[in-house]
């Protein structure tokens, strides 16, 4: 067995083995800035007694960069505004096979610089091409290991109209809702006034594929329909459009278990309490927008958590995620009905994922280590 292929043999001071994790961040989403924002909070955090790290950032073109710890210190929520990765000339090659983890960067320069051997990676990315199966099928490729779902299951909960249909069909309540694409819209113009039909008003309107309340509105007659459409649009050629819920926004962090032990989930949840705003959109959630409070841990009563947690394990298993998932849900006098189930949550220190797991007894920092010796351990070398 070569070098490449073995444990890297680092001990840290309290006698772990030392692993490298490469942190993985930015993409070609709507979401870049959340996830530099994300990328700097987990660096911060991140167990250095047990992990070096890799900062790979991720272009809003696709070109994958090396960037320094320096880099990352100035990204935060400052003023309303959100970081991004620039090209710095760098390009990271990933490993060429199966039969090494060893990531390469090009310099500006043009010289070829080993950064060693990569034991996981924590892709902090949101949305398409990173939370999509896109970067998980790259990585399963070339054997390595990483924090979150697989290509089916990332892929699978990426789309609203396709996990909605699945958890549908296994039993799992979610909102009434149809689909439009712009395809069909351009082959019927009268389309658009027929949306409506079976649904009740007020209707939030979502692009398939986007995350982060990003291209969602909130409409209340069907006037608003078209521009609404347009919102999303410009996120997806698919859109749906959905019955709004009366019911509680509550969210619950789910875990998976380490080999041979059941699906874990938080030992609390929480809620979105509204005061003055319509629903949970991107600025109340990362801008700072008022209007929206978290209530953490929510009052629920011991019936109505059993309910939300035995239906998002379930949720989670069937739509065949990995590692880790936030799952929303609104809760009605009928019980919890699913709303979306995020298999890469926002992880800044302030999210509701770390949040909920905070409130259950694992800290910010604990969490990203089991999240990390998950990976490892549920995607064994090939």
């Amino acid at each position: 067995m070569t070098e490449d292929t073995q444990d890297n043999g680092i001990t840290s001071a309290n006698g772990a083995v030392k692993r490298t994790v490469v942190i993985l961040f930015g993409g070609r989403s709507s979401e870049h800035g959340i996830s530099c924002v994300t990328a700097a909070g987990v660096l911060r955090a991140i167990d250095r007694s047990l992990f070096d790290v890799i900062l790979v950032g991720m272009t809003k073109q696709g070109a994958t960069v090396l960037m320094s710890e320096e880099d990352l210190a100035g990204y935060r929520l400052e003023a309303g505004s959100l970081p991004e990765v620039h090209d710095n000339g760098t390009r990271v090659l990933w490993p060429a096979s199966t039969a090494t983890r060893s990531l390469t960067v090009i310099e500006e320069s043009g010289v070829l610089r080993s950064l060693g051997r990569a034991d996981a990676v924590l892709p902090m990315l949101h949305g398409p091409y990173g939370e999509d199966g896109t970067v998980q099928g790259m990585l399963d490729l070339v054997g390595l290991p990483y924090v979150g779902s697989g290509v089916l299951g990332s892929s699978l909960c990426m789309d609203k109209h396709v996990v909605k249909t699945v958890l549908a069909e296994a039993g799992i309540p979610v909102a009434p809702w149809r689909t439009v694409t712009q395809d069909e819209l351009a082959r019927d113009a009268y389309l658009v006034e027929r949306l409506d039909e079976g649904l009740a008003y007020p209707l939030f309107v979502k692009p398939a594929r986007a995350g982060s309340s990003v291209g969602v509105s909130r409409v209340t007659e069907a006037a608003g329909l078209p521009a609404a459409l347009d919102i999303a649009f410009a996120e997806d050629r698919t859109v749906l459009i959905e019955t709004g819920v009366t019911g509680r926004e509550v969210e619950i962090a789910v875990l998976e278990g380490r080999r041979g032990e059941p699906t874990r989930t938080s030992s609390v949840i929480g809620e979105i309490v509204f005061s003055g705003r319509d629903f949970y959109d991107f600025e109340a959630k990362y801008l700072g927008a008022s209007g929206v409070d978290l209530e953490l841990p929510a009052r629920v009563t011991d019936a109505e958590f059993a309910a939300i947690r035995d239906a998002a394990v379930r949720a989670f298993e069937v739509a065949q995620c990995a590692t880790l998932s936030r799952i929303d849900f609104f809760l009605t006098a009928d019980g919890p009905i699913l709303n979306e189930i995020n298999t890469l949550p926002g992880f800044t220190p302030i999210s509701m994922y770390p949040r909920l797991w905070e409130e259950s007894g694992l800290g910010y920092t604990e969490l990203i280590t089991e999240l990390i010796e998950l990976a490892i351990e549920k995607r064994p070398a090939y």
